[in-house]
């Protein structure tokens, strides 16, 4: 069973800058797609930014040019993900998620397996 955990966030004032990592375990596939979400209370989880195997990244509007997403690219870093996060302000104050998702094709079918990790609070405050 693949298990992703995250680290890195906590307090930041705002202008700040944070790092988080998410490692995956329990796979020796490379994820297809590995990312980050974030959450506010009564707010619908959304996507922050994600990275493909091959490296192809996407963000959202509200943090381009403010964050980046990387990957490891050596056998045992394959399935790691950082987030750098700079310029903060309070309007990032979420929990943030480290998702990865696997893809498996047979000529019968196409599967889709997410995984989710446990969530890192993420406070942009003076």
């Amino acid at each position: 069973q693949v298990q992703l955990v995250e680290s890195g966030g906590g307090l930041v004032q705002p202008g700040g800058s944070l790092r988080l990592s998410c490692a995956a375990s329990g796979t020796i596939f490379s994820l297809d797609v590995m990312g980050w979400y974030r959450q506010t209370p009564g707010k619908q989880r959304e996507l922050v930014a994600s990275i493909t195997s091959g490296g192809v990244v996407n963000y959202a509007d509200s943090v381009k040019g403010r964050f980046t997403i990387s990957r490891g690219n050596a056998k045992n870093t394959k399935n790691t993900i950082y987030l750098q996060m700079n310029s903060l302000n309070a309007e990032d104050t979420a929990v943030y998620y480290c998702h990865a998702l696997r893809i498996t094709t047979t000529p019968q079918a196409r599967n889709e397996y997410d995984y989710w990790g446990q969530g890192t609070q993420v406070t942009v405050s003076s």
